[in-house]
């Protein structure tokens, strides 16, 4: 194969993976000119436009898409294999990137690695702290976490935490002169801290369930937050009731800075998991963390 094939068909897959020049010239540490001429000319060589570019954003064209399907397992093999030369190392090595929200990224990661990257020090992790939905392929990383709850079917997932409650909780000072709320419809009542995980997305909805009956809630209130630290400071400060993991605030509501309502309507559900892509070969690296994450009851 030409070398310059190669080399474009790597760009490509980048473009295609991000939907965005930008973000894969950057993956890529090459200019966006420079990218841009290199899918120009791929495209100019095959005789086929592979991405329609507007202001916006770029997508994969049908014979955009078709070779993407084609050529990436192929790379993503490659990568693979070189990462897998590792294994003929004393210790595995290489860089692990999780993409993971604030909470585990404290009570579970964080932990772990306080034992694990001592005894690897060629093992690398990049944490990159999301509490929203990210597509872990187009952003190439290896591996995600969110609640058992959310996984994608294609995925991968191995718990690395207990399940878990929520727990709707409040300052003494808050409920000072209000009548505590008997059920989710008492919300209503009451001012509630909003938590927002992304820029587009909307507000989280509070999810309650009492022996066998679900109710979903979309709260109100002055205050919207986008991590559940500010959520808890919030509800500290009297500012509305948060819905938070009740580990997260257990401390906190055993001290009687906070008071917890509506426990029986907030019943066990799966905790954390790790996931990642099913067709995606392990590095030693990563399987090193992979058994470290996993959950033993």
């Amino acid at each position: 194969m030409v070398r310059e094939n190669v080399s474009d068909l790597i760009s490509f897959l980048a473009v295609a993976r991000t939907g965005s020049f930008t973000r894969a010239a950057q993956q890529l540490r090459v200019s966006q000119p420079a990218l841009s001429h290199a899918l120009k000319e791929l495209e100019a060589r095959l005789g086929l436009r592979l991405l329609n570019r507007t202001t916006r954003s770029v997508s994969t064209t049908e014979a955009g898409e078709r070779l993407l399907r084609t050529i990436a397992p192929h790379f993503d093999g490659i990568e693979a294999g070189l990462a897998a030369l590792t294994e003929l190392r004393d210790k595995p090595a290489g860089t692990v990137r999780i993409t993971i929200g604030d909470q585990p990224a404290e009570s579970i990661l964080l932990p772990t690695l306080a034992g694990l990257l001592p005894a690897y020090p060629d093992l690398n992790v990049e944490i990159s702290v999301n509490n929203g939905f990210v597509d872990i392929v187009a952003e190439r990383f290896d591996a995600g976490v969110r609640l058992g709850e959310t996984l994608a079917q294609d995925m991968i997932a191995v718990r690395i935490g207990p399940d878990m409650r929520m727990a709707v909780v409040g300052s003494p000072a808050y409920f000072a002169g209000r009548r505590l709320p008997q059920a989710p419809h008492d919300l209503a009542e009451h001012i509630c801290i909003g938590l927002r995980y992304t820029v587009q997305g909307g507000i989280s909805v509070w999810d309650f369930e009492k022996a066998g009956r679900a109710v979903n809630v979309r709260i109100e209130g002055q205050l919207i937050v986008s991590n559940i630290a500010l959520a808890r400071q919030g509800a500290l400060q009297g500012l509305g009731l948060a819905y938070l993991p009740e580990e997260y605030v257990a401390p906190l509501i055993s001290t009687g800075a906070l008071v917890c309502v509506l426990e029986e309507w907030c019943e066990p559900f799966p905790g954390y998991h790790l996931y990642y892509p099913s067709r995606r070969q392990h590095t030693p690296a990563f399987a090193v963390l992979l058994e470290a994450l996993r959950y033993r009851e």
